[in-house]
């Protein structure tokens, strides 16, 4: 069997690293864009993968020079404990149309049949396409260090205000949105959403909850990927020392 050839950039490695004081404009509109991001951390080489609600602040008042991702857990998750032990992590973001559309056969790989026809009409395709073209753009791996803000401070309270905030959507626009396919809509700003039945993405029980603890990444890097396989590596760094670095040419300074 010939080898499939390798059409994506080598992602071992630097991929015309550049240094830059802010994030790039795409990877910020794809963090303010997305619903959720994934979490990994690490402890002992055993990785651990967590969907996450996160809230993007370009700077804040604790850290007026660095954009910060803020997150909330419970303090006995699994990724709680792995931060405590090894504070580097990454953080995966993207907007890419994560519905599989269906194949040119009814039949899945695993052996079932698919519920969904494999022909569709000329609207529904032409839907399709640009909905995939207008979304379909980036993936961003973000690298960073993670730290748990002290309970009971007011630097904890700000950031829990900041991230409930961007995770109070509008009852009207959330109405029939349920990113984890249950019945209902999105929960009303401040509303009950066991009571009303509806689906508030885990804002009451992952975000609002007292227990809960919260937890700053500070950003110190990321790698842009397209769907093309195109591969940018851009490193944060202060506005003094990025304009000292030198502008890399095809990864040749």
């Amino acid at each position: 069997m010939s080898q499939i050839p390798l059409n994506a950039a080598a992602s071992i490695g630097d991929n015309n690293r550049q240094a830059t004081s802010s994030l790039p404009p795409e990877v910020i509109q794809c963090l303010e864009n997305a619903r959720f991001l994934h979490l990994a951390t690490c402890t002992d080489n055993i990785p651990n993968v967590s969907l996450m609600n996160y809230t993007y602040l370009p700077s804040s008042p604790y850290s007026p020079s660095e954009p910060v991702i803020v997150m909330t857990t419970n303090p006995a998750s699994k990724k709680m404990a792995n931060l405590l032990t090894n504070p580097h992590v990454s953080l995966l973001v993207h907007d890419w149309v994560s519905h599989r559309p269906p194949t040119t056969t009814a039949r899945r790989l695993s052996g079932g049949n698919s519920s969904v026809s494999p022909s569709r009409s000329s609207l529904a395709s032409l839907l399709l396409n640009l909905n995939t073209s207008a979304m379909s753009s980036i993936s961003a791996t973000i690298h960073g260090s993670a730290r748990v803000v002290p309970a009971g401070t007011d630097e904890e309270r700000f950031y829990r205000q900041a991230h409930l905030d961007n995770n109070t959507f509008d009852s009207d626009a959330g109405a029939g949105f349920n990113p984890f396919g249950q019945p209902g809509g999105g929960a009303r700003a401040g509303g009950d959403s066991a009571a009303s039945g509806t689906e508030d993405g885990g804002r009451e029980c992952f975000v609002a909850g007292e227990e809960v603890r919260v937890i700053i990444v500070a950003v110190r890097g990321v790698r842009i990927s397209d769907w093309k396989g195109n591969v940018k590596d851009w490193e944060l760094v202060g506005p003094a020392a990025a304009g000292q670095r030198p502008v890399l040419v095809n990864g040749v300074s």
